[in-house]
């Protein structure tokens, strides 16, 4: 137990000690049933007398903040006392603007719908958590890096190998181990990338609707940030703004609408970055889960003027705790983005990247994805065939993700819909709140497949 006792100046020390060690449990740093150091050794923490702690032991436990038990030791008490405010400074600190958007809480904060529609969060109930635990296990019992030493900001070079093979037959990207950069996840790698490329004030085009965490940390890092419209064939390449610096989007899975780009957009919009000098983010999220079409070409497989960055995550193919996504970058921007991992985080968790590695190599990953995607596909079938049903929603059609959009053609507004479902425990978004649009996103990755015609109903029934 580290204790703070001034013991300068005038004043009895078994009076502070005694005072300190109240204020501890009445703020709530000495919690009930915490055992107190022997009166010796606290003694001789502080520099002060045995009978100066033993003294204020004794009061303590006479008021009821300690209870002493025979041959046990001294604890705190259940007092319940309510913790003592901190008082505010005159001129408290305040975040810079931009900060004032409340954090989605995650998963854990709060209870689990019962009906749970929510998009971006795969079913860990698929996921091979015994397999996983095995290669993570083994990997620490190597010791897959020193423990004493620092790892190279770019990530494990069985992983960055890996990467590279697997996007090569799962994504026909022709790529190596150099081209691979390793982060904690896609929007650890827009940090990255926003800090390298962007200065404040420079200009960053994004798809309305889209996703909203990349617009926020595009702001955050001073961006102005300008949505472009999405239509049928996707990102509209025309009503792009003449002076930015940086393109996102989601090109094979449009996030939330779910269209992938035409082949057509996708070169216009190569052929316009080209012609503008800017970057192209393409954030490929969750496209392994086709369920029918050939996929188009990415984006970077089509760029021959070295304009685009692609990045991909783990966390929708495994599970978001896994926090391992990577980025491909151009040979000018790879000891930049090394260099800003370096001075955010220095690097990841190397065990884990290894574990990966392998985890990808032995055909683990390929083998889950697939699995994965027969449950999905039932899931999604259920979710299209009820919503086609109701006159007043077109669905949108899309091949891949863990998602599925359906446009609003009449009131009610989503928003009340949203709101009055939830009361039922039905977790629906409203395709307003990714920034533009009438409708309803439907995630299908965290519904239990058991209960997922009955919050259907539910839903169908609030319209």
């Amino acid at each position: 137990m580290d204790l703070v006792v001034d013991l300068e100046g005038r004043g009895e020390r078994t009076v502070r000690v005694y005072r300190a060690l109240r204020e501890a449990i009445v703020d709530g740093r000495l919690v009930a049933g915490h055992r107190l150091p022997a009166t010796r050794v606290l003694a001789a923490d502080l520099g002060v007398s045995r009978n100066s702690v033993a003294t204020a032991y004794e009061r303590l436990v006479a008021e009821g903040y300690l209870v002493a038990r025979i041959g046990a030791g001294t604890f705190v008490a259940d007092v319940r006392s309510e913790p003592v405010p901190r008082r505010a400074a005159a001129d408290p600190l305040t975040p810079r603007a931009g900060w004032s958007f409340t954090p989605r809480a995650s998963d854990g904060d709060e209870p689990k719908p019962r009906y749970d529609f929510r998009s971006g969060i795969p079913d860990a109930t698929l996921f091979p958590f015994e397999t996983w635990r095995r290669f993570v296990a083994a990997e620490l019992r190597l010791r897959a890096h020193d423990p004493g030493g620092y790892a190279g900001p770019a990530g494990h070079p069985g992983l960055r190998a890996a990467v590279a093979r697997y996007l090569g037959y799962s994504r026909s990207l022709r790529v190596t181990a150099d081209d691979v950069l390793i982060t904690n996840g896609t929007q650890h790698a827009l940090d990255l990338i926003g800090r390298v490329l962007l200065a404040p004030g420079d200009v960053v085009a994004v798809e309305e609707p889209g996703y909203p965490p990349a617009r926020r940390l595009f702001a955050s890092l001073g961006a102005r940030v300008v949505g472009v419209p999405v239509d049928g064939a996707g990102l509209v390449v025309d009503a792009l703004p003449e002076d930015a610096r940086i393109v996102y989007a989601t090109p094979s899975h449009q996030f939330p609408l779910g269209r992938p780009m035409s082949l057509a957009r996708r070169h216009a919009l190569l052929d316009w970055a080209r012609r503008k000098q800017v970057a192209l983010l393409e954030d490929d999220y969750d496209s392994e889960f086709r369920y029918s079409a050939r996929p188009l070409e990415p984006l970077h497989s089509l760029d021959t003027a070295g304009r685009v960055l692609y990045l991909g995550t783990f966390s929708k193919t495994m599970i978001p705790s896994v926090r391992t996504g990577f980025v491909i970058a151009p040979p000018a921007l790879r000891s930049a983005l090394a260099a800003a991992r370096q001075l955010g985080d220095g690097y990841g968790q190397i065990a884990v990247q290894a574990a990966l590695a392998r985890f990808i190599d032995e055909g683990q990953l390929a083998r889950h994805v697939r699995r994965a995607a027969k449950a999905y596909a039932d899931r999604r079938s259920r979710i299209v065939a009820a919503l086609s049903g109701h006159p007043g929603l077109d669905v949108v059609e899309s091949a891949a993700g863990l998602h599925v959009t359906a446009l609003s053609r009449r009131p009610p507004a989503p928003n009340r819909v949203v709101a009055a479902l939830a009361a039922k425990g039905v977790a629906v978004e409203d395709l307003a709140d990714y920034g533009s649009g009438t409708g309803f996103v439907f995630g299908f990755g965290a519904i239990d497949p058991a209960v997922l015609d009955e919050g259907m109903a539910l839903f169908l029934d609030e319209l």
